[in-house]
């Protein structure tokens, strides 16, 4: 049984240890980040509910980030469905972006990385 005020699970003790430690500023940002390439199931919304729930308990954000990075399968009428399931289960967005709108700096990371040595193209199949 959880006492008046303190965590009774892994998760929350490990944001207060994070918190407390003064990690991000103290500040809680989590994000949920579905493949817009389907309708959302049960598991979508567990996922929502503790994302979502653990920022509004700690006082942090939670953005929407679409990670939407296979376009063969992915549709626009699958991002509105996402954000219309999220409200109906009573929560908002802090933000909301796209994983393909930071393709370009992925990239350049990438090349920087390979360029110090720090990392490699592995062509394995």
């Amino acid at each position: 049984m959880q006492e008046q005020g303190k965590p009774d699970n892994f998760i929350e003790k490990k944001i207060i240890e994070d918190v407390s430690s003064g990690l991000n500023k103290g500040r809680v940002q989590v994000r949920f980040p579905p493949q817009p390439n389907g309708y959302l199931h049960i598991g979508h919304a567990k996922a929502i509910c503790l994302n979502f729930g653990l920022a509004s308990r700690f006082e942090g954000r939670c953005n929407l980030r679409f990670d939407d990075t296979n376009p063969l399968r992915e549709k626009q009428e699958y991002v509105d469905s996402i954000q219309e399931d999220i409200r109906w289960l009573g929560f908002e967005w802090d933000q909301l972006c796209f994983a393909s709108d930071y393709f370009d700096q992925f990239h350049d990371w990438a090349v920087q990385l390979i360029g110090q040595g720090d990392a490699y193209v592995c062509d394995l199949t």
